[in-house]
């Protein structure tokens, strides 16, 4: 027999999680109901339970207290927050420390016992006391899990199309589905604000989102789902007696968005396909159900959106976004941040200022944007080492955007901190050669040096590297050479006893008469009047 305490330090809330629950199906029993976090550690190691089920606040020990206490005692237990309290911090502790889930009162009976089912499962897997026909179930399922995903991934991805027709028929022999005559639909779900979660809370999320399908969808003969590009796809059959799958969708979506109140930046949006009476509306249903998911740009999230099969995309076409790609084009050549700003600004004011605009062009002319910058960067020979890796992480994260300011901005971002890093790794390529130069010169100050030494020192011919020599430093290979054996000679002067004959040979100089005239001209003095003078 299971064991399980509850907590709460208000007695009705104790009576009524004991009244929801059939305890003897379940195989539990309650070992103890107590009102205070001290009472509830006493129980515990009395008692010895398997499944804890508390409030957070609580006289004495709240209840993440009394979690923390009791995983010294008894790692393996399983564990249920209820509370009304919904700020976001006491269920990321919750979370962080184990719990199975994390209901909200009032409670909820089907989400009590659902919690408390998918407990004693994993229960009877610790203690080994799967029967046989249930370890066998649980093989059948895992294969029809097996099958049905290599289904999504045929008609959701296109990765091959169905070897024929889809019909019921089919679907059912070919990939384990229990579906009949009736209606066919997808949809998807996006949850904005998920990609931000750590770990274990997106597994929280999604056994949430999961929980409330089963919930809802138990009007339909079957369904199913998976999760691709940050999208839920679903399919679905159901009978013609439901009137309205939409008002089925809006009750999924009522379930889930209490969830803002416990996760930061948390939104949901439903996209619906249209339905038919053949199970063929797959083909195209998703296709359809993205659009409609991809209108929370334009729409807004924390709604169902219905779904219109479009064909193409004018914008794409039009002489707006001609001037678009002429105007960035010429902005990233000349590596101009501000006019790549204004560029992708006056993109997002006319493709807002549309009626007929949807979410999925939005999406497209971001991403078309990001090619016409890959392209420029190509074309004009930039250097751009980590442009593939941009690439694709835009294509992912672009799609996180919640909304069509948020797009833009996103895409903004992204540009210009790629063109930022371009320019510096083009200045540092330009002036790579000067260094090399710069350290050679310091390093044989003191041998014959000419401009055809330095310039293969650097890799470059003799004319390109005078050139980039006076473009970066501001004066001619001679007179840098001069000016850093002047100043060599003037250090030495200074700081050394040398003779004026050794200081000549140690900047370079065969001949002392040569290096007086230098250094005379260069300092208005001759070197021996420079020592006396600042020495």
């Amino acid at each position: 027999m299971i064991k399980v305490v509850i907590a709460d330090d208000e007695v009705k809330v104790c009576q009524l999680i004991d009244f929801l629950v059939d305890w003897k199906t379940l195989n539990m029993e309650v070992a103890a109901i107590v009102h205070n976090g001290v009472d509830a550690l006493e129980a515990i190691k009395r008692e010895r339970p398997d499944i804890i089920i508390t409030d957070i606040k609580m006289p004495g020990c709240n209840g993440l207290e009394l979690i923390e206490k009791a995983r010294v005692l008894r790692p393996d237990m399983d564990y249920i927050v209820i509370s009304g309290y919904k700020q976001f911090e006491y269920a990321q502790k919750a979370i962080q420390f184990g719990v199975s889930n994390y209901l909200l009162k009032p409670i909820d009976q089907a989400e009590l016992n659902h919690t408390l089912k998918k407990m004693q499962q994993r229960y009877l897997k610790r203690n080994e006391q799967l029967a046989d026909e249930e370890r066998l179930e649980e093989y059948e399922q895992e294969n029809r899990t097996r099958v049905r995903k290599a289904f999504f991934e045929e008609i959701t991805f296109r990765r091959r199309l169905p070897e024929q027709d889809l019909d019921i028929l089919y679907c059912n022999e070919k990939y384990a589905y229990q579906f009949r005559p009736g209606m066919f639909q997808t949809a998807a779900i996006k949850i904005d604000g998920i990609h931000e979660q750590t770990e274990k809370n997106q597994i929280f999320i999604e056994n949430k989102l999961v929980h409330e399908l089963e919930q809802r969808l138990k009007v339909c003969f079957d369904w199913d789902y998976i999760l691709g590009e940050g999208i839920y796809y679903l399919v679905f059959n159901y009978s013609r007696d439901v009137k309205d799958i939409k008002d089925v969708m809006n009750q999924i979506l009522q379930d889930l968005i209490p969830q803002r109140n416990v996760f930061k930046n948390f939104q949901v949006t439903i996209g619906l396909g249209e339905a038919q009476d053949t199970p063929e509306v797959f083909l195209k249903g998703f296709k359809v159900a993205k659009w409609a998911v991809d209108q929370r740009l334009l729409l807004g999230t924390n709604q169902v959106i219905e779904g219109e099969e479009k064909r193409s995309n004018s914008f794409v076409d039009s002489y707006i976004f001609r001037d678009f790609n002429k105007v960035f084009f010429e902005a990233i050549e000349i590596q101009d941040i501000d006019g790549i700003y204004r560029a992708i600004d006056q993109l997002e004011e006319r493709l807002l200022g549309r009626k007929e605009t949807t979410g999925y062009e939005i999406l497209q002319m971001c991403k078309e944007a990001v090619n016409v910058y890959m392209f420029a960067l190509k074309k004009l020979e930039l250097p751009a080492a980590g442009a593939e890796a941009f690439f694709r992480q835009f294509h992912i994260e672009i799609h996180n955007c919640g909304s069509a300011e948020e797009t833009f901005a996103y895409l903004k971002e992204r540009i210009v901190e790629s063109i930022v890093s371009i320019v510096a790794e083009k200045q540092t390529l330009e002036t790579k050669p000067i260094r090399v130069a710069k350290s050679y010169i310091a390093e044989h100050i003191s041998e014959p040096i000419s401009l055809d030494h330095v310039s293969d020192a650097a890799g470059f011919n003799t004319a390109y590297f005078s050139t980039i020599f006076k473009k970066e430093t501001g004066v001619t290979f001679s007179e840098y050479l001069l000016g850093r054996r002047m100043e060599l000679a003037k250090e030495l002067l200074r700081d050394t006893n040398q003779s004026v004959a050794c200081i000549c040979e140690a900047v370079g100089y065969s001949d002392v008469k040569h290096f007086t005239k230098n250094f005379t001209k260069y300092t208005s003095l001759k070197p021996k009047e420079y020592r006396k003078l600042y020495s």
